[in-house]
C-alpha cells in the first residue's frame, strides 16, 4: 500500500509543478501572428520548444494585440497579472516606431511597464526592435539605444533584436513586408528560445 500511495505522490507531484508558471508574451501584431494561424504564432512556437526541451513547466501566453504601442503596456498589464504569472516577455515598440512617436516616450512608457511589473514580482524579459533604415540615422540608432539602456538600467534578460534574420527579408514575412510567415515565426521563436533556454 505504502510504495502504492508513494507513487501517486510522485506523479500528482510532478502533474501540479508542470502546471505551475506563466510567461506572458505582451506585444503588438507581430506577436499575435497577423497573418497566420495562432499556433504557427512565434509564442506558440516557443512553448513548443521550451517543452521539448524539458521545461514543461512553462506556458507561453499570447498577448499580442495588433495596432499597440507602449503606451499600453501598463494598463495591459494590470488586466493580465490577475493571473499571477511567473514572467513577462515585452516585446513592444514596433508600432512607436511607425508612426515616428517620440522615442523619450516611448522609452518613458515601456520603463514604467517595466517597473510595474517588478513590483508585482513578476520577471522581465526584454525584446529589442530596430527600425527599417529608410527611418534615418539618428532615430534607427536612438531607437535601437533605449532597449539597450532600458535592459541595462533594469538588469534584465535581454533580446537584442528579436526579428534578427527575419525583419527586411522577404522570404520570412509576408507580402506587406512587415508581418512573418510561418517560417518567420519559427526564427522569432529561436531566436528567444536561445537566450530563454539557460534563463527560465
Amino acid at each position: 500500500m505504502r510504495p502504492f500511495l508513494f507513487s501517486l505522490l510522485i506523479i500528482f507531484s510532478c502533474s501540479f509543478s508542470f502546471a505551475q508558471k506563466k510567461l506572458i508574451v505582451l506585444g503588438d501584431s507581430l506577436t499575435e501572428g497577423f497573418g497566420v494561424a495562432k499556433e504557427a504564432a512565434y509564442p506558440a512556437v516557443l512553448e513548443k520548444k521550451l517543452h521539448e526541451a524539458g521545461k514543461k513547466e512553462w506556458t507561453v501566453i499570447n498577448s499580442g494585440v495588433s495596432g499597440s504601442t507602449t503606451a499600453s503596456a501598463v494598463t495591459r498589464m494590470k488586466w493580465l497579472y490577475k493571473s499571477k504569472p511567473d514572467a513577462v516577455l515585452l516585446v513592444l515598440g514596433a508600432n512607436d516606431g511607425l508612426r515616428g512617436l517620440k522615442i523619450e516616450d516611448s522609452e518613458k512608457h515601456l520603463a514604467e511597464a517595466i517597473e510595474y511589473s517588478q513590483k508585482q514580482n513578476v520577471r522581465v524579459i526584454l525584446g529589442g526592435l530596430y527600425m527599417p533604415p529608410n527611418y534615418g540615422a539618428a532615430y534607427t540608432g536612438k531607437f535601437k539605444k533605449m532597449y539597450e539602456s532600458l535592459s541595462k538600467k533594469y538588469k534584465l534578460t535581454f533580446i537584442p533584436f528579436v526579428l534578427d534574420k527575419v525583419g527586411g527579408n522577404p522570404k520570412y514575412n509576408l507580402a506587406d513586408g512587415i508581418h512573418p510567415n510561418e517560417e518567420g515565426h519559427k526564427i522569432i521563436a529561436d531566436n528567444i528560445f536561445q537566450v530563454l533556454k539557460g534563463e527560465l
